[in-house]
């Protein structure tokens, strides 16, 4: 069986935390920001940590085992 390669879309837009979670952008940060707050765009630049629901599809794009 061949190894299976790391998406390169995903490599770009996630990462893997040392525990195992997954970091990643939030949304509705790049157009549309003058309505926003300071504060809400600064928390906005923040990493966001991915819904659990979507973790095990983004690992398997990572190429990480599934914990």
């Amino acid at each position: 069986m061949p190894k299976m390669k790391t998406h390169s879309g995903a490599k770009k837009r996630f990462k893997l935390t040392a525990t195992g979670k997954v970091k990643g952008r939030h949304s509705f940060t790049s157009h549309i920001l003058e309505k926003k707050s300071p504060k809400r765009k600064r928390r906005l630049g923040q990493a966001a940590a991915i819904s659990d629901h979507d973790v095990a599809q983004v690992k398997t794009l990572l190429g990480a085992k599934r914990s």
